[in-house]
């Protein structure tokens, strides 16, 4: 968790709606709250440049909104994903991108386990032909059943783990490919919720029956479910998609439902309409073999309110001095050395050590400074980019109130 410092009260721009409660929950810290749900792309620029906090849910936030904000310091995304932000170009301007992880992961999970359903029981049509008149029971009656079935997840992050605690109460078998960069803790919490790790993907591919996609939207998994990935499925087995449209090839997988019989519950898709309503011409999404909903997944009451609630608390954070679950800051900073200056807890003698840096052009990637109980004496831990100069060790142990300096390579 990032530390910095702000005013206690800010001017709040919502680019999307939030409820009221969390409105309040804002006005009342004091923060002026600028509500303009109808922003768009386009329009953000116009509005967005005296706002400290800005938030969003599906609004994109492109490279020119950034560069006309003029005191933006943080952008709170009311979700997990943060692909509709240019996270690269807020990292260059100093504004921190922050989401709010899990906090709809049941709701997903929710809706991925009823795409299955619908698929398998075919629903949607159902539904269909008896609103039109139609009694088709023959047809309808003819259902594999998600009992014994094996599910493969592909993404075990808060909503894969929940699907997979789900599909384990329909008495499913749950799969995902072993990765030895998973935490223990990851792994753990997997197994508790049913998994079974297999060790590639073709074995993973080739047992299920149903496979459930529930990766982030990135470059890295941008058509990922191509021709050859289909291919590796299993006749008739489904697609559930409830992460991000363009994770599919979508002509691939209407290849594959033509030739192959594979079947798809598809939540989101590749050129679905930016804004909450539109017209929407899918040559997939009118498949027969395809039940749609309208990238709803994390569209429940129970949902957004966790997900409000988490985006004001990430907005107190900040207030308070920290960012939590920021996405464009280094995990680990590039470093060449690290210097260690134990002081003076006095006022100037980081400023001085500081100033011998600049002198050398040494870059600080990270630093911190922690008092010795007391507080007479202190220790500055100071990554920087290059290898320091014995000279530059010399002046900073020259330096009034420097008990001692010490570099480290990395």
């Amino acid at each position: 968790m990032a530390s910095l410092a702000v005013e206690t009260t800010m001017k709040v721009l919502l680019a999307d709606r939030l409820p009221d409660e969390a409105v309040e929950r804002l006005e009342a810290a004091g923060d002026e709250v600028v509500v303009k749900p109808e922003l768009t792309a386009d329009s953000l620029a116009e509005h967005i440049a005296d706002a400290e906090v800005l938030v969003v849910r599906s609004t994109k936030v492109d490279a020119a909104a950034l560069d006309a904000a003029d005191r933006l310091g943080l952008i709170v995304r009311a979700g997990a994903g943060t692909n509709t932000i240019d996270c690269v170009r807020a990292a260059e301007l100093g504004i921190f991108v922050c989401n709010v992880p899990g906090r709809n992961a049941l709701a997903v999970a929710e809706l991925a386990l009823g795409l299955m359903i619908s698929v398998d029981r075919h629903i949607a049509d159902s539904t269909a032909d008896t609103r039109g008149g139609r009694w088709n029971k023959s047809t309808y009656s003819k259902a594999m059943g998600l009992y014994g079935r094996t599910l493969a997840i592909i993404g075990l992050g808060d909503i894969g783990v929940a699907v997979a605690d789900r599909a384990t109460g329909f008495g499913m078998s749950v799969i995902a490919v072993a990765n030895p960069e998973r935490s223990t803790a990851a792994v753990q919490r997997a197994e508790e919720a049913g998994v079974t790790f297999v060790d590639t993907i073709d074995e993973l591919l080739g047992t299920a029956d149903i496979v459930s996609l529930h990766v982030p939207g990135a470059e890295s998994t941008k058509g990922m479910v191509d021709a050859a990935f289909l291919a590796r499925m299993r006749d008739g087995a489904t697609l559930i998609n409830t992460s991000r449209g363009n994770v599919v090839d979508e002509a691939a997988l209407i290849d594959a439902m033509d030739r192959r019989g594979i079947r798809a519950g598809l939540d989101v898709f590749a050129d679905e309409p930016a804004g909450g309503a539109g017209d929407f011409d899918s040559a997939l999404a009118r498949h027969p073999n395809v039940v749609a909903t309208h990238h709803v997944g994390a569209s429940t009451d129970q949902a957004q309110a966790a997900v409000a609630d988490g985006t004001i608390d990430a907005i107190d954070s900040y207030r308070r001095g920290e960012v939590a679950n920021c996405v464009n800051l280094e995990d680990v900073p590039p470093r060449a050395a690290t210097l260690t200056v134990r002081h003076r807890d006095k006022v100037g003698v980081l400023a001085a050590v500081l100033g011998v840096l600049r002198e050398a052009d040494l870059n600080i990637s990270n630093m911190q400074n922690r008092v010795f109980t007391g507080s007479t004496a202190a220790v500055a831990t100071i990554d920087v980019d290059r290898s320091v100069p014995r000279a530059t060790v010399e002046a900073i142990q020259a330096i009034t109130d420097v008990i001692q300096t010490s570099v480290t390579a990395s």
